[in-house]
């Protein structure tokens, strides 16, 4: 399934036909149109393209280096159109809703959050995720230890994960034991500062493969999801939480660390959002904590092209603050 190429002239006769939406998105099989702007164009003509496509399961693809002006009304800027576009295809539904997502995303957190959960829910309910499920297989823990530790250290709060053995998955025995804490550490009457680290050799490789798929369906799903949402609290300290990431922090756990006020890496550090393999998007929070640091654009073209991060890459695109020595 090729994707459809635009120059500006192409695109306004596309966009001013009143067969658009037969033309273009996932409902049609043409999931991806990829532009090709030119210094010359007029970017309010781009715009308004965009501004057609906006209600449509479609990604919008500029072709250039890095985001600026002329490219600002697209769903992500990349030279890689060929890697870009081949994923999306493969991975359609999820894609374009992770654009839609992005694109709709609105400007406060509550919201955004419950935007993405809806959005999540209805991908939890879908094809490519069930496949999914399906090829992994079943999988059962028998976990019984504790997750998360919170240690006083006289002049700050420590905040550790402490599933190593299991890279510290985010499961629901975690999630509970994460709020109780943060809960704590928000009631501190001294508002010190706090140092969140993990045991083991990663940080979080994101929520637990285990729990995929073990509630019944997906509108009960979104429901706990509300109801367990660790992004309040996180909010409520950011501006006095440092994270130290040290090895892989992947899916849930580079969402909820990027609401942090300072994120710092490790060496070793290493980042990854593969939601689209597994026919999700972000579900932690992470289409609203994550553009915060690195812009849409760019936490579309990681989300699509599934890109392993390393340190100065992160530090370079804004998602990590600080870069600490081996």
């Amino acid at each position: 399934m090729p994707a459809l190429h635009w120059t500006l002239d192409a695109a306004q006769q596309a966009t001013d036909s009143i067969d658009l939406r037969h033309l273009v998105g996932a409902a049609v099989g043409n999931p991806v149109v990829v532009c090709h702007p030119e210094p010359t164009d007029d970017p309010a003509g781009w715009g308004q393209v965009a501004e057609a496509l906006r209600p449509l399961a479609v990604v919008l693809i500029a072709e250039g280096s890095r985001p600026d002006p002329m490219t600002a009304w697209a769903d992500l800027v990349t030279e890689q159109t060929v890697e870009a576009s081949e994923a999306i295809v493969e991975h359609q539904t999820a894609a374009t809703i992770a654009a839609q997502v992005l694109r709709h995303r609105p400007p406060d957190a509550a919201t955004a959050r419950l935007l993405e959960s809806l959005a999540y829910a209805t991908l939890q309910a879908g094809a490519d995720h069930q496949r999914w499920i399906a090829a992994r297989g079943r999988r059962v823990r028998a976990d019984r230890s504790s997750r998360v530790a919170l240690h006083d250290d006289t002049h700050q709060l420590r905040l550790r994960l402490t599933r190593g053995r299991l890279h510290n998955l985010i499961d629901h025995r975690m999630r509970n034991e994460l709020a109780e804490a943060l809960i704590t550490i928000d009631l501190d009457p001294d508002q010190r500062p706090v140092i969140w680290e993990a045991d083991g050799p990663s940080f979080c490789a994101g929520g637990d493969p285990a729990e995929f798929g073990t509630v019944p369906d997906s509108t009960t799903a979104h429901t706990i999801r509300s109801s367990a949402d660790l992004a309040p609290w996180f909010d409520r300290i950011a501006d006095r939480l440092t994270v130290r990431i040290d090895g892989p922090c992947v899916g849930a756990g580079i969402e909820l660390a990027a609401l942090a006020g300072t994120i710092s890496a490790g060496p070793e550090a290493r980042f990854r959002l593969p939601e689209l393999t597994l026919g999700l998007i972000p579900g932690a929070g992470g289409t609203w904590s994550i553009p915060n640091r690195i812009g849409r654009q760019r936490t579309l073209e990681w989300l699509v092209l599934d890109q392993e991060l390393d340190p100065s890459t992160a530090h370079r695109w804004g998602l990590v603050d600080e870069l600490r020595g081996s």
